[in-house]
């Protein structure tokens, strides 16, 4: 029989509905829609490799949320960089204080549970304090000795699986020097805040005294890709590059001295606050970002919407909202700094 997601299936939706009565579940109405795309999968794919994908991706999500879950108001920080650095290295050291600090803000920290810098962001922050969202490669990442009794250790299948929970779990990020992997992270972690696919996050580049591995980066960026007009000006204010731990703490805890965390509900974006603001402030912003809100509209001081239900524990954090242009992410970004000086 052809299934449909809506009540169309007759016996089927009846014995779906029995079996989530049985098992007591939270939000059936989704957990349904879930079982149905399951079955809809084994009816239309017969080839056994897509179905074992289709089934692991769910199964490695599941756990996640099983992890991570208990740990939601806390902020974490995603910690990426080389496999290969040694302890003896001053940017392994670096990346230790790093974390020590983060933690001692209460920020809990996420590597990809390997060694070198992965360890080294396990070792600043305590074992207590950590997760390792492993890999299973066939070298280079078993998980290293801070984390490796942790219940607090994933490991992946699927590195798209493991990319979703670097950033889906992280309210910044924290890049030192790597190879392939870390380049990779960084201009993914670039692409997702500037088209909005991912809320806005600090993302701090961290290089040793005397290194000069992301300021060669920096170069290639403005030299080729802004001159040759593949970004914009306003890009580069999607990121930091520091040599200075204490900077780099800086820039991820100022980002949330205000602003608290965001998201759309249709065309409309909600900036979620620590504490309100005043009018005087409101329009403040609104003379200097008027570039970023749309024609006819402007910011306004309002409640938790009908749709953020989703998320209880946001509910009665005081909010701004507007019709944001969709286009300016790096002018978002200056947005929510201004909010941070008030």
């Amino acid at each position: 029989m052809e299934l449909h997601f809506s009540r169309a299936n007759g016996e089927v939706d009846d014995m779906i509905d029995d079996l989530l009565r049985r098992v007591d579940v939270h939000h059936p109405g989704l957990v349904r829609e879930m079982i149905l795309s399951s079955l809809m999968a084994g009816q239309e794919t017969d080839y056994l490799a897509d179905l074992k994908l289709m089934r692991t991706t769910m199964k490695e999500m599941r756990y996640t949320n099983k992890v991570f879950g208990p740990y939601r108001q806390r902020k974490k920080v995603t910690i990426f960089g080389s496999a290969r650095t040694e302890p003896s290295e001053p940017i392994y050291q670096k990346c230790v204080e790093f974390s020590r600090r983060l933690a001692e803000l209460g920020y809990m920290v996420i590597t990809g549970g390997g060694g070198g810098i992965m360890q080294a962001g396990n070792e600043g922050a305590g074992a207590e304090n950590s997760f390792a969202v492993n890999i299973r490669l066939p070298f280079e990442q078993d998980t290293n000795p801070v984390m490796e009794n942790s219940k607090n250790v994933i490991t992946y299948k699927y590195f798209f699986n493991r990319k979703v929970a670097f950033l889906k779990e992280a309210q910044a990020v924290a890049l030192f020097p790597g190879g392939f992997g870390t380049l990779d992270e960084a201009m993914e972690t670039l692409t997702l805040v500037q088209t909005g696919k991912n809320p806005p996050i600090p993302l701090v580049l961290i290089d040793d005294d005397n290194g000069d591995y992301w300021e060669h980066w920096f170069q290639f960026i403005k030299k080729i890709l802004l001159k040759r007009g593949l970004i914009s000006g306003e890009d580069f204010s999607l990121f930091t590059i520091t040599r200075d731990v204490e900077e780099a703490v800086q820039v991820i805890d100022e980002f949330y001295r205000v602003y608290h965390s965001s998201r759309f509900v249709k065309d409309t974006l909600i900036i979620r606050l620590n504490k309100t603001l005043s009018e005087e402030q409101l329009a403040t912003l609104q003379g200097e970002f008027s570039e970023i809100i749309e024609p006819g509209s402007s910011l306004r001081l309002t409640e938790a919407f009908p749709e953020e239900k989703d998320e209880p524990d946001l509910l009665s954090l005081p909010r701004l909202a507007f019709e944001f242009n969709r286009r300016s992410f790096g002018l978002l970004k200056a947005f929510i700094r201004r909010i941070n000086s008030f």
